[in-house]
C-alpha cells in the first residue's frame, strides 16, 4: 500500500493536543481502586508444555470487577533466581492461545506473563476469558461494545485487566517485582501504554504499532481494521458521534503516554493503515510530558516500507537488545550504554 499519512519529517514533530477529559485521572483512580478490592491472584497451577527448556503455569487473576482473567506464566526451566518479567498483551481478536505459542521472552531469559483478552479470540487465536459485562449500549464488536459511555466501555474493563496483570505478575513466584515490563503489539501496544500511564514504577515499556492512540484522528483518516468497526458504527448511528468521541477520550494512549515515566521502545510502519503512524508518533513525541519526572528514555524504530507488520522479527531483535541494556544484570543495575536516549532508526 502507498504512503498515506504525514511525512517522516512531519511525524518527528507531530505532537497534537489530544482531547483530555477534566476527570480523566479521577476516573481511572476510581476504576482501579474498585478493582483493588479483590485479591489479585485467584489460582496458579502447573501447565505441562512438553518442552524441556521452559516451565509454564496456568494463572487466573482478578481483573475488572473481580472477574477472573486467564494468563500463561512461563519461565526458563531450572532457573530459581528472581527474573525480570515481561507482561505481554495480545492483539485485537486474539486470545492467549496455548502456553508454548510465545516463547521469545522465556527463551531470552525472562519470566513472561501473557494476558488473555476478555471477550475476544476466535479471529487469530483461542481465549479462555469471557466478558460478562456486555449489557451497555453500543456495537457488537469489542471496540464498539459499550462505546456510548466511558463507564460501560469495553476498554475500561480491558485496561483495568492489564493493570491487574502487572500486579498479578509481581505476586508470582520467581519474579523480581522491581523489573516489570509492559509489552505488546497493536492492541497490546495500546494496552502497554495505558499501563505505563497508570502504573508509576514499571521498568520498561515495549509498544509497537500501538492501537488506541490519537483516536479522534484515527477514525478520521482510516476505516481499515478495528478503527473501521468504529467508523461503521457511526455510519449507522449518526447521532452517536459526540458520545463516542467523549468515550474514546478516556482510553486514548496519548493521554496515558503523557503520564508515563518508564523507559519506552516504540516501532511503527509508515504504511500502516490499521494503526496509522501519526497516531503512534503522537504518543511517542509526548511520552512522559505530563509525568512530573525527568524526560524518560525512549527509542523509536521506523519501517518506511512496512504496514501493520512493522519490523516483525527485526523489531523483536531490537527490543531484546534495547531491553537488555535498560534492565541490566541480576542486581537490577542497568547498563544504559546499549540503550540510546532517543533514536529514530529506519529499517
Amino acid at each position: 500500500m502507498p504512503l498515506f499519512d504525514l511525512s517522516l519529517d512531519q511525524l518527528r514533530q507531530y505532537a497534537p493536543a489530544v482531547a483530555e477529559p477534566a476527570d480523566f485521572d479521577a476516573f481511572w483512580r476510581s476504576t482501579l481502586r474498585a478493582a483493588a478490592e479483590s485479591p489479585v491472584l485467584l489460582d496458579v497451577r502447573p501447565e505441562p508444555t512438553d518442552l524441556r527448556l521452559v516451565d509454564s503455569w496456568d494463572v487466573t487473576f482478578a481483573g475488572f470487577a473481580g472477574d477472573p482473567v486467564r494468563a500463561w506464566y512461563t519461565r526458563p526451566s531450572g532457573v530459581d533466581d528472581p527474573l525480570p518479567v515481561v507482561v505481554e498483551y495480545v492483539g485485537y481478536g486474539r486470545g492467549r492461545g496455548l502456553p508454548h505459542e510465545r516463547l521469545i521472552w522465556p527463551v531470552a531469559g525472562y519470566a513472561h506473563l501473557l494476558m488473555d483478552a476478555r471477550g475476544q479470540s476466535g479471529q487469530y487465536g483461542a481465549g479462555d476469558t469471557p466478558d460478562p459485562h456486555g449489557e451497555a449500549h453500543g456495537g457488537p464488536s469489542p471496540v464498539t461494545r459499550g462505546i456510548l459511555s466511558p463507564e460501560g466501555y469495553y476498554y475500561r474493563r480491558l485496561i483495568t485487566d492489564a493493570v491487574r496483570a502487572v500486579q498479578a505478575a509481581r505476586a508470582l513466584p520467581g519474579v523480581d517485582p522491581r523489573r516489570v515490563v509492559a509489552a505488546g503489539n497493536s492492541q497490546g501496544g495500546g494496552l502497554a501504554l495505558a499501563v505505563a500511564g497508570l502504573v508509576p514504577d514499571l521498568a520498561a515499556v515495549l509498544a509497537t504499532a500501538p492501537f488506541l492512540c490519537h483516536l479522534q484522528r484515527a477514525i478520521e483518516i482510516t476505516d481499515v481494521g478495528v478503527y473501521g468497526d468504529i467508523v461503521n458504527y457511526l455510519a449507522i448511528n449518526r447521532d452517536a458521534e459526540p458520545a463516542v468521541r467523549r468515550t474514546l477520550s478516556y482510553v486514548d494512549g496519548v493521554t496515558f503516554a503523557r503520564r508515563a515515566s518508564a523507559p519506552a521502545h516504540f516501532g511503527v510502519g509508515l504504511r500502516d493503515m490499521v494503526c496509522p503512524p501519526s497516531t503512534g508518533f503522537a504518543a511517542y513525541n509526548q511520552y512522559g510530558a505530563a509525568s512530573g519526572q525527568p524526560e524518560p528514555e525512549r527509542a523509536m524504530h521506523v519501517y518506511p516500507f512496512n504496514g501493520h507488520e512493522h519490523g516483525d522479527a527485526t523489531q523483536v531483535r531490537r527490543q531484546l537488545r534495547w531491553l537488555a541494556g535498560v534492565l541490566g544484570g541480576a542486581d537490577g543495575t542497568a547498563d544504559r550504554m546499549a540503550a540510546p536516549k532517543l533514536s529514530e532508526t529506519p529499517a
